[in-house]
């Protein structure tokens, strides 16, 4: 790959279009679910395992039943995603409010 091609595979990366939404990470082990919201919602999961694997996660009831199951016993699921066209204001507004309202529907902790 010459370097031409490679800067204009990352200029193209950083400007795809990212998506904002909410998400909820459920225990199949215990039935605990957490919610959270994300501005980047496709790869959320990815970051999330990884501070999960390295005993770094922000969510200390989150980290503490990873530790206690096996990763196996985990499941990813996003639950709502935001159009592209709101602005950065909307966007964590509605982010705000969405997350509330999954959290509260599934009886979850908010993450």
């Amino acid at each position: 790959m010459t370097g031409a091609a490679r800067k204009d595979l990352i200029a193209a990366y950083k400007e795809r279009p990212t998506i904002a939404g909410v998400f909820a990470v459920m225990c199949t082990a215990t039935g605990q679910t957490w919610v959270g919201q994300s501005r980047h919602i496709d790869t959320q999961q990815n970051g999330l395992w990884f501070a999960l694997k390295q005993g770094a996660s922000p969510f200390a009831s989150l980290q503490q039943a990873w530790k206690a199951h096996t990763p196996e016993d985990f499941r990813f699921e996003q639950l709502d995603r935001l159009s592209p066209d709101l602005s950065d204001m909307a966007r964590k507004d509605e982010l705000k409010k969405r997350a509330a309202l999954w959290a509260n529907r599934l009886q979850a902790d908010l993450i």
